[in-house]
């Protein structure tokens, strides 16, 4: 499923949907492509959480960041609009995407591999015949309750989303937060193996978490919901609550 919520590393306001500048950059898409065997799918939330790591670890992997052999094609690719797109994947599909440089991120039941971001119209042929639909996943459990003391990613209560499309937010909630802390926190988030939970919020919380001034996102609105629909506040204890 594509994301393209605008989100930027820019000094504009990330989450205006008329042109801005990042839209004359050239355009890449961050590929994650998740497995989904047809006797074994990932439970729902799970999967969710895992998008989200991979996000994060390949944001603070090594080839990324300073001269490593992706760092280039990162920047480019933060420079522009921030894109996602969620894929799955199942045997020999799955294999294949093995194959190509990136990153495995395994959650309980997941599995997400994050590529490198591609040309918009340059994808491997290999991740490019994948499908982005028949990403729709179940819980087969009610989700615990999440950690107080470990970010939440929280989901906006009146939006139904795919999977995949909800894999792609939750990867930008996450990308905003890494964005906002500081080197040491994000060390120590590193260090911790990115805990995270992904949770639908309580729908009399929401008003106050999206105008609490934690890290917000806003679909640009080419798939699935309207423009400009908020959909994901990421709450990290290192941001505080911003009242």
């Amino acid at each position: 499923m594509t994301s393209d919520s605008t989100v930027s590393g820019d000094n504009a306001d990330p989450f205006l949907n008329e042109p801005t500048t990042r839209d004359e950059a050239p355009q890449f898409v961050l590929p994650l492509v998740v497995r989904i065997e047809r006797d074994a799918p990932p439970a729902r939330t799970d999967a969710l959480e895992t998008a989200a790591r991979a996000v994060l670890t390949i944001l603070s992997d090594e080839r990324a960041v300073g001269d490593g052999e992706w760092a280039q094609v990162m920047r480019d690719w933060q420079d522009a609009r921030i894109r996602k797109v969620v894929r799955r994947a199942r045997g020999a599909e799955w294999r294949r995407a093995e194959a190509l440089p990136g990153i495995k991120v395994t959650g309980k039941s997941a599995e997400v591999r994050v590529f490198p971001p591609v040309p918009l119209d340059g994808w491997p042929k290999d991740l490019a015949r994948l499908q982005v639909s028949g990403t729709d996943l179940d819980d087969p459990e009610p989700p615990a309750d999440a950690d107080p003391t470990a970010p939440v990613l929280w989901l906006n209560p009146d939006l139904d989303m795919s999977a995949g499309k909800t894999m792609a937010q939750t990867g930008h909630g996450a990308q905003l937060a890494w964005w906002e802390l500081s080197d040491e926190d994000r060390t120590a988030w590193r260090q911790a193996g990115f805990p995270l939970s992904v949770r639908t919020a309580d729908p009399a919380r929401w008003p106050e978490l999206t105008g609490s001034g934690l890290p917000l996102v806003r679909d640009a609105g080419f798939t699935e919901i309207a423009p400009g629909s908020a959909t994901v506040v990421a709450e990290h204890p290192a941001l505080g609550h911003r009242g």
